[in-house]
């Protein structure tokens, strides 16, 4: 992992401060400040359909073609494009799309375990790129999306919309500026119920009409061992990242910013488990992970259970269920959604509120326009960081070991903060009835980082676990 490169190095191997990167498209075509920009979905489900209605309705760009693996789901997808007018090029094969010099920028809805893979094939192939979040599914692919939008002078925009809103731009700058004093400390949570996926006793059906070695592509093949193949791939650790990396990405991402932090953090401990269901998922359901800056500890949490075993009631904390809170001097921020926040004092009283949405596909165009990566409220650098966030912690989970309830708080003690943080997750448990000896927690191993090689010290394992074994042919490129 040393060759990986921190912002600093990037920063000054960069052309030069300010610079604009190249405005030639593939096909050789300049592309000036009126020039219809033409866009290319690949992963039509769920957010792929926000993004070709983002795109679509904004002024001189079009969506120029359609990818998946699945041929019905493109089919209805082409059908409704046809509908208002338009008749995109279909492709089943991403590696075909990559073709067409008739696409000048790329944007990847699928699966975590493919945006890394795709995005710097774009690249390489001279197209500009939007990725959704997380941007990579381990620390080393996101590196190489970073590696590769410098090489190939790319824009190359994340997928965490909530730096493009008004409001959080500038709740953010409110606390940066001072105005609650000293950070103490930046709490991020998803508590979101999750059911359980399920369990199979045997290799589930893969309908024909979906190219299943394409979909699983750098993860192994294997035969599909849940009962849904779509969505429930999020808590499958050959494809997804847990809700830490789905939903809890971009609460890290906010979390992060508002530090101020631009590498990651020094030291990192994750405690939790996969609790209450016995299922065909391996990520954990409920998590805490601690990032130890030195300005201010950013603390995790990821609760996948109701509030009671018997209704779908949601925890929260500080009236937040999904959102951040940050602690300060002299009062705290509560963010519980993408554009809104409110500042107050320690005795409830409400010192000033923000709300404002805007456009991250347009502040993407603004990018691709402009070649300048400064114009994006998410360049890759800042997807990337937020998205290692959730694996740094995820790897310290996956090397802990099953414990006992004292050995739990053992690990934490002499860190009020954590303390108060685990007595709150073990009530949860309790309230939810969990039977931690038949659905045991771990505590992950406390790793510690040197950020300016993005290696870990002293731990062999956790940086093998930095990136993952590929399968060919479909290997993400080592990108210098």
């Amino acid at each position: 992992m040393s060759e990986m490169l921190s912002r600093r190095r990037f920063l000054k191997h960069s052309v030069a401060a300010g610079a604009s990167f190249s405005m030639v498209n593939p096909s050789g075509r300049v592309l000036g400040a009126s020039d219809e920009i033409r866009v290319a979905v690949v992963g039509l489900r769920g957010r792929g359909k926000n993004h070709i209605d983002g795109f679509s309705r904004l002024p001189g760009v079009r969506l120029a073609a359609i990818c998946d693996v699945d041929r019905e789901l493109l089919e209805q997808a082409l059908h409704r494009q046809s509908g208002v007018g338009n008749k995109p090029k279909t492709y089943l094969d991403y590696r075909r799309l990559m073709e067409d010099r008739d696409v000048d920028l790329v944007s990847i809805a699928t699966p975590n375990h493919t945006h890394a893979l795709i995005s710097i094939e774009a690249m390489m192939a001279g197209k500009d790129v939007y990725v959704e979040k997380p941007v990579s599914h381990n620390v080393w692919e996101g590196q190489q999306i970073v590696n590769a939008a410098r090489k190939y002078k790319r824009v190359v925009q994340a997928g965490t919309q909530c730096r493009s809103n008004p409001g959080m731009q500038e709740a953010v700058e409110f606390i940066k500026n001072g105005h609650l004093g000293e950070i103490r400390l930046a709490r991020g949570l998803c508590y979101k119920r999750r059911q359980s996926i399920g369990k199979v006793d045997g290799p589930q059906f893969v309908s024909p009409h979906i190219d299943f070695d394409l979909w699983t592509g750098p993860a192994p093949l294997r035969p599909l061992m849940r009962e849904s193949l779509h969505y429930d791939w999020h808590w499958v650790r050959d494809t997804g990242n847990g809700d830490l990396g789905n939903q809890g990405i971009h609460q890290m991402d906010i979390a992060r910013w508002i530090l101020g932090e631009d590498q990651l953090s020094p030291e990192v401990l994750s405690i939790g488990g996969r609790l209450g269901y016995i299922d065909d998922a391996d990520t954990a359901n409920t998590q805490i992970v601690f990032h130890g800056y030195e300005k201010a500890p950013l603390i995790f949490e990821v609760r996948g259970l109701g509030a009671y075993a018997q209704h779908d009631g949601k925890p929260s904390y500080r009236g937040v269920s999904v959102g951040v809170v940050v602690d300060c001097e002299d009062g705290y921020m509560v963010i519980p959604s993408y554009s809104t926040a409110t500042a107050y004092q320690y005795n409830g009283k409400v010192i000033r509120e923000f709300s404002g949405e805007g456009n991250h596909f347009a502040n993407c165009i603004q990018g691709v326009r402009s070649r300048k990566r400064e114009d994006l409220h998410a360049d890759i650098w800042e997807g990337h960081l937020s998205s290692a966030l959730c694996h740094t912690g995820n790897i310290s989970y996956y090397l802990g070991e099953k414990t006992s309830p004292g050995e739990r708080i053992e690990a934490i003690s002499g860190d009020a903060m954590a303390a108060e943080t685990m007595g709150r997750m073990l009530e949860h448990i309790q309230v939810n009835e969990v039977d931690l000896d038949l659905t045991p927690m771990r505590v992950g191993s406390h790793l510690r980082m040197d950020a300016t090689r993005t290696a870990f010290l002293g731990n062999k394992r956790a940086n093998e676990m930095l990136t993952r074994v590929y399968r060919k042919p479909f290997t993400v490129s080592h990108v210098m």
